[in-house]
Order: structure tokens, then C-alpha cells, then sequence
């Protein structure tokens, strides 16, 4: 098993400990992502120091203020790094009012650029106010406009309305922990309808914990929880689930 998209060095606990108890749970690689220019380092800093753990390095859009020119030379510089495998997360976030939208399109749109400079993944954020449609319609308009070389991964999928149009465009859809949730119905439906070679599970720890944990703070070890849930929602044993997300992360992320 393995994490595609976690935040490393917010879980609670030493960094060691939690990678331990990952590899207990039976997890061989970790996706830690970067927010921002000192968060892609301290990323990279965990991959290096941790054979199973890679790096993805970028600007979250609730931090895209001030995202500007010296800020993309930083992320493509780091982009070269040996255990950097992705570009991102970066995205749109309509939800909070953290950032200008107008600086989340701007940021989002160079790390499309850097993607497409570097050949690397890129991991999406999106999420929309209640009820809207808007950070989604615009981050598929934007990714289409990029062309069809780029491999995209639309991370903590919770656009159950899009799925289809995701694999439409051969988009990789990894699920977190809100799919264990009793309210996301919608959710597991549409795992159910990712076709094997797209299907991927993550944590995004230390945020969205599984259900049976949900009073704690997630960490990567948790993801077995969340693949349990998506097996069972597409009908298939858990070992089966195991290998084939084993298997598209190591073709994605080339680890």
C-alpha cells in the first residue's frame, strides 16, 4: 500500500515515528506535499532523509497571494531535485477566502506551465463554496487548455458530479478519508466508476482522518482505512485495491 498525498511535517508526532508506523501498516512509499517555498523544502529535507517517502513541491492556492516570478523559478529549481516526483498541490479554492482569486488563477497557471517544462505530475486542489460549480468548471477549463501531455491528478476527489469528465481525460482521482464518511454516498459511487488504471487513495494527513479515527489527527498509516472503504465501494478485496493503486503510483510517480 502506499500514500499518495500526505503532509509530512504537519502530522503529529516525530516524522521517524509516523514513517515506522506506516511501514507497519504495510505502506513502501509516501507522497509528502509541499504549500509553499518553505514547506516544499521541508518535504524534500523528509524524502531525503526517509528511502519511502518522495516529494511533490508548489503553492497551494490559499497561499497564492504573492505568488510572483521569483516564486515559479523557485519551485522549478526544485522541481530538479532526485526525489521530487510532482508539481504541486495548486489548484483553485473558492471556499476560503484565503487568497485573491485572481492570484490562485495566476499561480495555478505557472505551475500548469512548470508541469509541462518539467514532464512531472501535477497535483490539483479544488474546492468550491456549497452548492457552486465554479473552482471546478474553471480547473478543468484550465487544465484542457494545457493540452493533453499533461498527467494530472485531481487529489482528494470530491467532485462527484465530474467524474466522469476526469476519466474522460485519462485524470487520476485519489480518494481520502472523507469517502469513509456516511454523508459521502456520492463519493463511493464515484470510485466505483474509476477505471482501475486511474485509481488512487491518500490521507492528506494530518487532515480528513477515517472514520473510525476521526476524533485523532490523520497520518499516512490511516490510508489502509480509506482503501478498505474504496475496495468495498468498487467490490473488490482490499488486496486487490492495494495493487492496483501500487501499481499506478509507481508508473505516476516513477518511484
Amino acid at each position: 500500500m502506499v500514500d499518495t498525498h500526505c503532509h509530512l511535517s504537519r502530522c503529529e508526532g516525530s516524522p521517524g515515528e509516523i514513517v515506522e508506523r506506516a511501514s507497519a501498516a504495510g505502506l513502501t512509499r509516501l507522497m509528502t506535499i509541499g504549500l509553499d517555498e518553505g514547506s516544499n523544502r521541508e518535504q524534500i529535507a523528509l524524502a531525503e532523509r526517509f528511502e519511502a517517502v518522495y516529494a511533490a513541491v508548489g503553492r497551494h492556492p490559499n497561499d497564492a497571494d504573492g505568488y510572483d516570478a521569483q516564486a515559479a523559478a523557485d519551485i522549478r529549481a526544485l522541481a530538479g531535485h532526485g526525489k521530487v516526483r510532482a508539481i504541486g498541490e495548486t489548484g483553485l479554492d473558492f471556499f476560503r477566502e484565503t487568497a485573491d482569486p485572481e492570484s490562485q488563477r495566476r499561480a495555478f497557471a505557472s505551475q500548469i506551465e512548470i508541469a509541462g517544462e518539467t514532464g512531472l505530475p501535477i497535483v490539483i486542489h479544488l474546492r468550491d463554496r456549497q452548492g457552486a460549480d465554479e473552482a471546478a468548471a474553471e480547473t478543468f477549463a484550465m487544465l484542457d487548455a494545457a493540452g493533453d501531455d499533461l498527467t494530472v491528478v485531481l487529489h482528494c476527489f470530491s467532485a462527484p458530479h465530474r467524474v466522469g469528465q476526469a476519466v474522460e481525460r485519462g485524470w487520476y482521482c485519489s480518494f481520502a478519508g472523507n469517502v469513509t464518511y456516511p454523508a459521502n454516498e456520492a463519493l463511493r459511487e464515484a470510485a466505483a466508476k474509476v477505471p482501475d488504471e486511474l485509481i488512487l487513495v491518500e490521507t492528506d494527513a494530518p487532515y480528513l482522518t477515517p472514520r473510525s479515527r476521526r476524533r485523532e489527527r490523520n497520518e499516512p498509516a490511516n490510508v489502509v482505512e480509506t482503501a478498505s472503504v474504496v475496495a468495498g465501494a468498487r467490490g473488490v478485496s482490499t488486496d486487490r485495491l492495494d495493487r492496483i493503486v501500487t501499481e499506478n503510483s509507481g508508473r505516476l510517480f516513477d518511484w
